[in-house]
């Protein structure tokens, strides 16, 4: 049988990253078998529904690569795709009648009031009431008057209060539940739309879906879905349940965390590529230690029996390292076109940027790291005379200030600032000197750019400054450290 996966989204607000690895898993899974990805929309839960939400779900899957085979836009014959379309074809209130014909689904017309006197059990932290199969014991009769007269109703599915139910997982193998932990769940609401549960099993099974992937949150509820399938007597997908991401504080990734969706990755300067990358090692590994991947390689490499059970941890340092090899691996044209907004904010001189952009290639792991790495082309900072001394360098202040006042005259009666042409003039006078290199070039870099740290050395610096700044800022150099030998 051909391997059909789907990602199934509901369209609540932006790409969380677990949402997003549970899209690349299915994506992945059916490429790797020359299979079918399917994209549905989930929005059978009306009041959840973010306007804008589907265009975010489109975005992020273009930009990501994942390409569906089948989905609103593009009808494989199991149409309609989005579920609220699919509610018009009376599809579930169809399936709903089967099963209460067959005894595994009955109406429920309890009002607000009833329900309000239930029992109630904490469940993973929320609170929820146990339903206690009231309504199970009217009249087909009574069900009847009561449909007749319009009273409100949900379908409820009848699980049995003995016995077990066990589905298996592709990772955890067979998991086995007591019936009496299972509660009566709805299947159609009061509004006439399926619950996400009762619809996802339905169009599983409709659209021919062969894997399901999810989050292990979804392992309490999927012997719901399996009693579904026997009730139909329909054939269980295979499921794969996928370990919680968690921060590096092994919590639950949150929203808070401040990186938890696709949309937070990209406003903070890293680039799609990386992301996936990275997304796709929360929780799979491959045979050998390698961590760069391309997508191609990825649906070569992936296995999903290699999915860990161990929760992920989103360690945003290893993303952006991550990022910063994708960086240095991108061709330059591209780099210069993503780098070049965040150089702009930083630098409003008119200087070559496409020069301050290669200095930073090799040294930056987001974009967001040029502003610190550029910012004293647009400004000479205020700094600390101490950076001129250097240990292996051997310089100190006096030696600084004495190379700076000798190459001031030499570097004012140059004309030519190019990279070579400066450090050829300057190295004539570290021959001259016998010292060197570091000796000369530390206090001059130290000179034109103000800080212990720069993307690139003194004479590539002085090229983008230009002849005027660059004299102006050694003069400012020899006035600091004059100012600080005549105390």
């Amino acid at each position: 049988m051909k391997i059909r996966t789907r990602y199934a989204p509901s369209p609540t607000g932006k790409m969380h990253v677990g949402n997003l690895r549970t899209a690349l898993y299915e994506f992945l899974i059916a490429k790797h078998e020359g299979g079918d990805f399917m994209l549905r929309i989930e929005d059978t839960d009306q009041e959840r529904f973010v306007e804008g939400a589907i265009d975010i779900i489109n975005r992020t899957l273009e930009k990501t690569g994942l390409t569906h085979d089948e989905g609103p836009d593009k009808d494989g014959g199991y149409g309609p795709y989005v579920q609220s379309e699919r509610v018009k074809t009376g599809i579930y209130m169809k399936y709903a009648k089967e099963l209460i014909d067959k005894g595994e689904a009955y109406y429920c017309f309890c009002d607000k009031e009833r329900l309000a006197t239930l029992k109630t059990e904490v469940v993973e932290g929320k609170e929820i009431s146990i339903y206690d199969k009231h309504c199970l014991g009217l009249s087909k009769e009574e069900v009847e008057a009561n449909l007749a007269a319009g009273k409100p109703f949900v379908v409820r599915q009848n699980i049995p209060n003995e016995g077990s139910t066990t589905f298996k997982d592709e990772l955890y193998g067979d998991i086995t539940v007591d019936n009496a932990e299972l509660d009566d769940m709805i299947l159609i609401k009061s509004d006439g739309y399926p619950t996400y549960n009762f619809a996802n099993v339905v169009d599983d099974h409709t659209m021919n879906i062969t894997h399901v992937v999810r989050g292990n949150e979804y392992i309490s509820s999927s012997p719901k879905y399996q009693r579904l399938y026997d009730a139909f007597g329909w054939e269980s997908p295979v499921y794969i349940h996928l370990p919680l991401i968690t921060d590096e504080n092994h919590k639950k990734l949150s929203k808070r965390s401040g990186h938890s969706s696709f949309e937070d990755l990209l406003e903070q300067g890293f680039v799609t590529e990386a992301i996936v990358n990275f997304i796709a090692l929360l929780g799979w590994s491959p045979e050998d230690n390698r961590e760069i991947f391309s997508l191609d390689e990825l649906i070569k490499e992936f296995d999903y029996h290699r999915i860990s059970k161990s929760p992920a941890v989103f360690d945003i340092v290893k993303l952006r390292w991550m990022n910063g090899e994708y960086l240095k691996a991108m061709d330059f044209d591209t780099f210069y076109e993503m780098a070049e907004p965040f150089i702009k904010q930083t630098i409003k001189k008119d200087l070559d940027l496409k020069k301050i952009a290669n200095m930073v290639k090799t040294r930056i792991e987001v974009f967001p790291d040029i502003a610190e790495h550029v910012d004293f082309f647009e400004e000479l900072p205020e700094y600390d005379i101490a950076m001129y001394t250097h240990k292996k360098m051997k310089t100190d202040a006096a030696s600084s200030l004495q190379v700076l006042k000798d190459v001031l005259p030499v570097l004012e009666a140059q004309d030519d600032y190019s990279n070579d042409a400066l450090y050829q003039t300057l190295l004539k006078y570290v021959e001259e000197k016998g010292v060197k290199n570091g000796y000369v070039m530390w206090p001059i870099r130290t000179a034109v750019s103000g800080k212990q740290m720069t993307p690139a050395g003194a004479t590539e610096i002085m090229e983008v400054l230009g002849k005027e700044e660059s004299i102006k800022r050694i003069k400012k150099g020899i006035e600091l450290l004059d100012s600080a030998a005549a105390v």
